[in-house]
């Protein structure tokens, strides 16, 4: 007797991660720093690991400093295979222009 296996309409959970923009030097892609906490096996303490992940901003919407959700997806290129889900905290820190830069070199 066979029987009619039905495939589940249910679609895979897809890995999330939030981390920090650190860098938007590139079109339409951005460098997301994701830190998180473990315990040392032998020694027993909390430490923090980082790793920077390269992610899709279709929009271009992200500014340096804003906390964001990366979602895994199909490679996009050779090192990138995230794209930002959604972006949870705005930055509130103002990047300096490039006039305001100049003055604060030219004043010793």
């Amino acid at each position: 007797m066979k029987e009619n296996k039905q495939p589940t309409q249910e679609k895979a959970r897809k890995v999330s991660k939030v981390g920090v923009v650190v860098s938007k030097k590139m079109s339409k892609t951005v460098t997301v720093l994701v830190e998180r906490q473990l315990r040392h096996p032998l020694y027993k303490k909390i430490i923090k690991r980082r790793k920077k992940f390269l992610a899709h901003d279709e929009y271009e919407k992200c500014q340096v400093g804003d906390i964001v959700r990366i979602i895994a997806t199909r490679p996009l290129s050779a090192r990138k295979r995230w794209r930002v889900a959604e972006i949870m905290g705005v930055s509130t820190q103002e990047l300096p222009t490039m006039e305001e830069k100049e003055l604060e070199e030219e004043q010793p």
